[in-house]
C-alpha cells in the first residue's frame, strides 16, 4: 500500500515502525515498506503496527491507482456511529435487566433450537463453552457486546456458527478451546485492535475501520464473525490445544490487521477471509 503525506491544513503523519518514508502528495510516491515488529510476531507473520504522531493531519494512500484520503476529523456520520458503538462497548452485563435475560435467552434459542433452556443459571450453558452454569460470570472482560456480538453471529451466519460450536471440519485437539469464552476473548481483543476507546486516534487501522463504520453500522459485528472464523482456521493448522489459546489469538489479529490494510479491501465484506463465512 502506498501511503502519502496531504499538503493541507493540519494533516496528520503516520510513523511506520522502520525507516520507511512518507511522501508529500505533490512528490512521486514510492511504496512505504515496514518490517514485522518483533521476534514474537514472526511466526504469525503480523502487520507493521502504523501509528499516529500526535501532530493534526490527514492521511491519502494509494488504492487501485487512486488516491483515498483519511482524515482523522470524523464526517457526522462516523462520529454517530462511533457513539453508538463506544455505548455499546461500555454497556456492561447486568443479570437483572429484562433486555439483558431475553438477550441470554435469545442466544440459547439461536444456538440450540427446539431445545429448551431450563433457567438462565444452568448447566446446560456449559455445552456451549461457557466456564461455569451462569454465563453472566463470562462477560465481565467484554461486556454485553459480546453477547450482541455472538448473537450476531448465530443469526446472521449460522451455518458458519453452528460448525465452530460442534467443531465439525479438521483435526481436533483432545483439548478444544470453549466456544462461548473464546468468543468473549475476541470480542475484547477487536475492541484492542481497533483502539476505539482513545479520545485522539493513535493507529491508522482505526481511520480505515471507521471509514467500513460509515459503510455499515454493522461493522464491527462483521469483523467479529471474520475473526471467530479465522481464529478457527487458525486454531486448525496450528493443531493447537487449550493452552496455546491466547497465541493462536494473537496471530488471528495479525491476519485481520493485514486484511484489513490490503489496497483492495474497504468493506469488511472484501476481507479475504470474509469467504470462509456461510
Amino acid at each position: 500500500m502506498r501511503v502519502v503525506r496531504i499538503s493541507c491544513v493540519g494533516t496528520r503523519h503516520l510513523s511506520p515502525p522502520s525507516s520507511s518514508s512518507v511522501l508529500g502528495c505533490d512528490a512521486h510516491s514510492d511504496d512505504a515498506s515496514a518490517s514485522a515488529s518483533s521476534a514474537d510476531d514472526a511466526s504469525c507473520s503480523s502487520t507493521p503496527s502504523w501509528r499516529i504522531k500526535k501532530s493534526l493531519t490527514c492521511v491519502c494512500f494509494n488504492r487501485k491507482r487512486a488516491y483515498e484520503r483519511i482524515c482523522s476529523n470524523l464526517t457526522p456520520l462516523q462520529e454517530e456511529r462511533l457513539k453508538r458503538l463506544r455505548k455499546r462497548m461500555k454497556n456492561y452485563f447486568d443479570a437483572s435487566q429484562p433486555d439483558h435475560q431475553d438477550a441470554l435467552k435469545a442466544l440459547w434459542s439461536a444456538t440450540y433450537p427446539g431445545e429448551k433452556l431450563q433457567a438462565l443459571v444452568s448447566d446446560q450453558w456449559k455445552n456451549m463453552g461457557w466456564q461455569g452454569k451462569d454465563p453472566s460470570t463470562d462477560f465481565r472482560g467484554a461486556g454485553f457486546i459480546s453477547l450482541e456480538n455472538l448473537l450476531f453471529f448465530a443469526k446472521t451466519f449460522s451455518t458458519s456458527y453452528q460448525r465452530l460450536l460442534k467443531k465439525q471440519g479438521g483435526k481436533r485437539a483432545a483439548w478444544e478451546y470453549p466456544f462461548a469464552v473464546a468468543g468473549v476473548n475476541i470480542t475484547f481483543m477487536i475492541m484492542q485492535m481497533l483502539d476505539l476507546e482513545a479520545l485522539k486516534p493513535r493507529s491508522f487501522l482505526r481511520l480505515v475501520f471507521l471509514q467500513m463504520l460509515s459503510e455499515n453500522e454493522w461493522a464491527f459485528d462483521l469483523l467479529y464473525c471474520v475473526a471467530f472464523a479465522v481464529m478457527d482456521k487458525q486454531w486448525l493448522e496450528k493443531n493447537a490445544t487449550y493452552m496455546e489459546f491466547n497465541d493462536v489469538l494473537r496471530c488471528t489479529r495479525g491476519q485481520l490487521e493485514r486484511e484489513l490494510m490490503m489496497d483492495d479491501v474497504f468493506r469488511i465484506e472484501d476481507m479475504p477471509s470474509f469467504s470462509l463465512l456461510s
